[in-house]
């Protein structure tokens, strides 16, 4: 009987040993799964923190894009407004071309064709959509361009309007006129010039000229 209880004493032993080793070993899980927590919460304190100040940046920048909208916005209306000023000015310009009836005639720069009025295509037989943007010594009509080469030049130089310059010239009809040139300095092309070119009528430039 004694040994029975002893037996049973060592098993209970044994079995309180095992207990308290699996419960030791628990315990050690459990403290790394508690530091395992501790750190993630305090990454995600850090992430929680650089999430806020990203969202404050955010909520700047979206501010700033606000008001750099409100900015365009006023931007955009006034390129309206002056684009309707423009158009008016434009219109404006065209219908007082179109009543002069001396040919006008006006050179960029680059001295290429900008503006051809309507005396322009009366006087040479020339249309505005024939000549506009094309190099007004490269274009062939009744007047040697060439021959107001050097009047143009003096022009463009000086930056002021130029005597008039008699030229013979040969008109939309193949007659033969005297056309008097005037070249004004056109700031409106930077460096540009305007042509006024009128027969000469108190001339007589050859057959049929006084017809």
């Amino acid at each position: 009987m004694a040994t029975q209880l002893k037996a049973e004493i060592k098993r209970v032993r044994e079995d309180l040993e095992t207990a308290y080793e699996e419960l030791q070993s628990t315990n050690e899980e459990l403290e790394t799964t508690n530091e395992e927590l501790q750190s993630s919460i305090e990454e995600l304190e850090t992430t929680n923190e650089e999430l806020q100040s990203t969202n404050e940046e955010l909520e700047t920048t979206n501010e700033e894009l606000q008001s750099g909208n409100e900015e365009l916005e006023t931007m955009n209306e006034e390129m309206r407004v002056r684009t309707e000023e423009l158009d008016e000015a434009r219109t404006f310009l065209e219908a007082v071309l179109t009543s002069i009836a001396a040919g006008v005639v006006v050179l960029d720069q680059k001295l290429q064709v900008k503006s051809w009025n309507r005396g322009a295509v009366d006087l040479w037989g020339l249309r505005p959509d024939e000549v506009l943007d094309q190099p007004f010594y490269g274009l062939e009509f009744g007047l040697p361009t060439e021959k107001l080469r050097e009047t143009i030049q003096r022009c463009v130089d000086s930056g002021r309007r130029g005597d008039p310059l008699a030229v013979p010239a040969v008109n939309r009809l193949g007659r033969a006129i005297t056309c008097q040139v005037q070249c004004s300095p056109f700031d409106g092309h930077n460096g540009g010039v305007v042509l006024l070119m009128e027969e000469d009528r108190t001339t007589d430039s050859g057959p049929g000229a006084g017809a």
